[in-house]
This record gives C-alpha cells, sequence and structure tokens, in this order.
C-alpha cells in the first residue's frame, strides 16, 4: 500500500478510490461514502467514515460473504452480553491465534472468517447449554 491506496491482493494493481454511487447505485443513501474499488475484480472496501482509511481489506464476492457470515456469527457473542465487544475480540484472537491488534474481521481471508464461524458457533451453543 502506497499512502492509503490499497493494492488488490486478487490482480496486485492500486485501487480506485470511488463513492457509495458507484459500489451501490441503487442505495442513495451510500452515495456519499468513500470506497476503494479494484473493477476488474469487483474488489471493495470501505472506508472509515467520511475518511480515506480502509476498513480492512479489498474482498472479492466470495470473501465479502464470508466476511458476512464471520460477523453473523461472532457479533451475537458481544451483541447479546455475554462479553463486551473488546473482551469478545481479544478471545477472538486468542481462539485464532493471532495479536489482538491484528483482529479484526474485515483483514481476515476466507479462512479465517470460516474459523471465525466456527469458533463462535461453538461458544454460543455452550452459552446456551448453560
Amino acid at each position: 500500500m502506497i499512502g492509503l491506496t490499497p493494492i488488490c491482493p486478487y490482480c496486485k494493481q492500486f485501487s480506485e478510490l470511488v463513492t457509495g454511487k458507484t459500489i451501490y447505485p441503487h442505495r442513495k443513501d451510500l452515495y456519499k461514502l468513500k470506497f476503494f474499488l479494484c473493477e476488474p475484480c469487483d474488489a471493495y472496501v470501505g472506508c472509515h467514515g467520511t475518511s480515506e482509511q480502509p476498513l480492512g481489506r479489498l474482498a472479492n464476492a466470495s470473501l465479502r460473504k464470508a466476511k458476512s457470515a464471520a460477523h453473523r456469527a461472532f457479533d451475537p457473542i458481544w451483541k447479546q452480553k455475554y462479553m463486551s465487544r473488546s473482551k469478545a475480540y481479544k478471545w477472538l484472537s486468542n481462539v485464532l491465534g493471532i495479536n489482538p491488534k491484528d483482529c479484526h474481521i474485515g483483514m481476515f481471508d476466507e479462512d479465517q472468517c470460516s474459523q471465525v464461524e466456527y469458533a463462535s458457533s461453538q461458544y454460543l451453543a455452550q452459552q446456551e447449554r448453560r
């Protein structure tokens, strides 16, 4: 990455900064948001708020689906208050064997997303048995 312009992990070319109008033409509520896009790979990532700081790595359709599934599995752990959000991410970093600073679903690959799904579902099942 040079500056804040991410390189596409699929084709190794620089991504382009675009607005939500390009990514989600049917969602006027997202038009003002910023995204980095690699059009040939259909890979993109949103930015923090109104900044040009990527929320994670560029993701193609398959990885976007995996990240979404990981969040659906993991987020109930903290949203249902089994633990705080920060403790949930610390728990997840221990499960994945990674540094807590690097524990962000937006940065994960498909294998890591699958691990998140599995570990989270096991954790929630254990809590429900109590």
